[in-house]
């Protein structure tokens, strides 16, 4: 267990980023000691969340945690530990929204492909579309993706409608993406209320 973030502090001696550079090194290699390697199936992940912390409180501004969570971590073949790093990278996310939205846009696909939790991905889509102003329009915008894949057609029509409306939006090829999504979505909702009825 990492020793408290005020006596890390006291012990970097003013250096703390380079103090979690050098944490870092050693959760990494925890795995992979003289003698032995531990699966990361079976490391004790809530330990590991600790670390995690403890790093990105010495160092805000480090991204390499949040890496090892969405794509270290997080691929390991235990859905539980799995959400558990997710869930780490989107509370991480909530604290510094305009630095850290590409890992949370990594564990919303992930979510996705790999755990096929569509509602999962749509929350964490959603909360970037919210929180992160700075990021992408692709992935402010996921989340209407998300939303069209879980046949939530009109939901989906109503966002474009309103991002359309709102006049924040210059950039042509936005506008252009936001249309033919819109169209499409339109042609998906019609043949939907079209389908007989099982």
């Amino acid at each position: 267990m990492p020793a408290p973030v005020p006596i890390l502090r006291v012990v970097s001696l003013g250096e703390p980023a380079a103090l979690a550079q050098v944490l870092t090194l050693y959760l990494q290699a925890f795995d992979n000691q003289p003698g032995i390697s531990i699966p990361f199936r079976e490391l004790d992940y809530a330990m590991v969340v600790e670390w995690l912390n403890t790093i990105l409180a010495l160092d805000p501004i480090g991204q390499y945690p949040l890496l090892m969570a969405a794509h270290l971590y997080g691929q390991v073949p235990d859905p539980a530990r799995t959400r558990l790093m997710f869930e780490f990278v989107h509370k991480q996310f909530l604290k510094d929204p305009d630095r850290r939205w590409r890992w949370l846009a990594n564990t919303a696909l992930a979510c996705k492909h790999r755990l096929k939790d569509l509602p999962l991905a749509l929350h964490y889509a959603q909360e970037i579309a919210r929180f992160a102003p700075a990021a992408p329009a692709w992935a402010r915008q996921m989340h209407i993706i998300l939303l069209e894949d879980l046949g939530e057609f009109e939901s989906a029509k109503i966002l474009i409608g309103g991002l359309l409306e709102s006049g924040h939006i210059n950039d042509k090829y936005e506008l252009r993406f936001l249309f033919d999504r819109l169209k499409a979505l339109e042609q998906k909702a019609e043949k939907s209320s079209s389908a007989p009825k099982k």
